[in-house]
């Protein structure tokens, strides 16, 4: 492998499609390293719920912003964005070949074509924001929004109370629509080029995956780790706490529901968010290899992604 490669691989798919097996199959392969491009996995209260790499995994091949951030330390695509740059940047340094791997689809557009120039939104605004969402309600919220950002609005889902939100404090405090701040990108896409290798699974197979996945969570202590975070009292909004289950399993050990209905909640919620990034991810990006994990052996995409970096 050349000392400077000039193609950055990202792994990406659906949850629990087998992203980070394939990754650090090719890694340990190539020599290569993982930088993680999946939100929740950056931060270090829920390493169970939110399926990071075991120590084991960790010794074999290097693993960068896995587990970095307090859950109580809120993490942006911007700063994901920095980080993610200097962490590929260190392995390039060192010989070793970053492989991005994740499915935080948002952040991965943002690290590759390059992040609109948003001034800081005051704490305030941003409290006055959220306080307008319960004070109006979603329908009202969302017609407030749609009457000053129409574009941002027709994109996202009714129900996606955050990005709401984010888009009426960025023209509360700017006095500019955020689809505005979008279109006007400044920083630039870093100096790679990248290789998108898509995992795209039976949707049967994932759904069995998930469920299975979630249970053996449960089997490896997922509860203590929940525990220990509901001890600190944190604000409900956070987004280190949207992790898919801790919600759930919140309310189960306050005593509000039982465990299985918890669990039956948690894999449905998963489910739905499963086939969302499908969603978006045959919409947003172009794949360079599209991979079906039920049939296909790291080998077999090794000789693949060679293929690909040689052109």
């Amino acid at each position: 492998m050349p000392s400077s490669p000039p193609v950055i691989p990202i792994v990406t798919g659906p949850t629990a499609s087998g992203k980070s097996a394939l990754a650090l199959a090719l890694a340990a392969r190539f020599g290569g390293a993982i930088v993680n491009a999946d939100a929740m996995q950056t931060y270090d209260a829920f390493p169970i719920l939110t399926a990071q790499p075991s120590a084991e995994e960790r010794g074999r091949v290097p693993h960068r912003l896995f587990g970095i951030l307090d859950i109580a330390d809120p993490l942006t695509a911007a700063r994901w964005r920095r980080m993610a740059i200097e962490a590929i940047s260190e392995l390039l340094t060192l010989g070793r070949w970053p492989m991005l791997v994740g499915g935080s689809g948002l952040y991965l557009r943002t690290l590759v074509e390059g992040i609109a120039p948003i001034p800081p939104v005051p704490a305030a605004v941003r409290a006055a924001a959220r306080q307008d969402w319960q004070l109006l309600g979603p329908g009202a919220f969302r017609a407030r929004l749609a009457a000053a950002d129409p574009e941002i609005a027709a994109r996202l889902a009714p129900a996606d109370r955050q990005r709401q939100i984010r888009a009426w404090e960025v023209f509360a405090a700017s006095g500019r629509p955020l689809s505005d701040w979008q279109r006007a990108r400044s920083d630039a896409p870093p100096p790679w080029r990248f290789l998108w290798i898509l995992l795209a699974p039976d949707r049967a197979w994932l759904r069995q995956r998930i469920a299975l996945r979630f249970d053996a969570m449960i089997e490896a202590g997922v509860l203590a780790e929940v525990r220990r975070v509901a001890a600190r009292n944190l604000p409900p909004d956070l987004p280190g706490l949207k992790a898919h289950g801790a919600p759930e399993l919140l309310r189960h050990i306050r005593g509000e529901i039982d465990l299985s209905i918890a669990r039956q909640r948690a894999i449905d919620i998963t489910r739905q968010y499963a086939k969302r990034q499908s969603t978006w991810f045959r919409h947003q990006i172009i794949p360079d290899l599209t991979i079906d994990p039920q049939s296909s052996e790291a080998e077999t995409v090794a000789t693949q992604l060679m293929d690909k970096w040689r052109q």
